[in-house]
């Protein structure tokens, strides 16, 4: 497989799938708006979470193909946009989170309606405004296909493939594990409200570490 791999340009496809792997595993806002999403909302809305965070890596592989990426990266001022951006779209989940644990009624009171959310394009622009994954996709990614090929879109493609599959194995085991939680919170509700500060606080501390955070 490596081989015929080679014929379109990608090199050393066992360092790039493990390097990916541990990149993909490491606990980062989109898995926790997944986990989070689908203890909250539930497999449907996780599900369209997931979608979104893919279709957000699909965009970024696609500018990283057209070279758009290396130039936020190369340039300053632009990154300096794109990240305080995404900070500012993390503190504003963080904030929603929290005061939606805050408005949480205990249960002997009735529930608030939930409203309408739409978790496709919130894991969209999660996925999009994080500097971190414009910086795999150029640092990283980059690495792992051949400068000397006339055509990159076909390695740009096949990693971008493998990319998705493994995203798509790990989101589905934290779904899954949403719903688990859910069974075992369910009944639990001053844990739940605990659970969902926890997260908004983790949302804010993933804005500070970007903005902190070396270019």
């Amino acid at each position: 497989m490596a081989l015929m791999l080679q014929d379109l340009g990608i090199i050393d496809l066992w360092t790039f799938l493990a390097g990916a792997l541990v990149i993909i595993l490491l606990p980062g806002p989109n898995s926790l708006y997944v986990l989070r999403t689908g203890m909250g909302r539930g497999i449907k809305a996780a599900s369209k979470a997931i979608a979104g965070v893919m279709a957000g890596d699909l965009i970024l592989i696609f500018l990283a193909w057209a070279g758009v990426a290396t130039l936020i990266r190369t340039s300053p001022h632009i990154f300096m946009m794109v990240r305080y951006l995404g900070a500012m779209f993390l503190l504003y989940l963080g904030i929603k989170i929290i005061m939606g644990a805050l408005r949480q009624r205990a249960d002997t009171q009735p529930a608030e309606p939930v409203k309408a959310e739409n978790y496709f394009l919130r894991a969209v622009l999660l996925g999009v405004t994080n500097p971190k994954a414009i910086l795999f996709y150029v640092s990283f990614f980059i690495q792992f296909i051949d400068p000397k090929v006339t055509h990159t879109a076909p390695a740009f493609a096949t990693l971008g493939a493998l990319i998705q599959l493994i995203s798509f194995s790990y989101y589905s085991v934290l779904l899954v594990a949403g719903a688990v939680m859910v069974r075992f919170l369910r009944s639990r509700t001053r844990l739940v409200k605990f659970a969902n500060m926890l997260t908004g606080m983790l949302f804010f501390g993933f804005a500070v570490r970007l903005v902190s955070a070396q270019s």
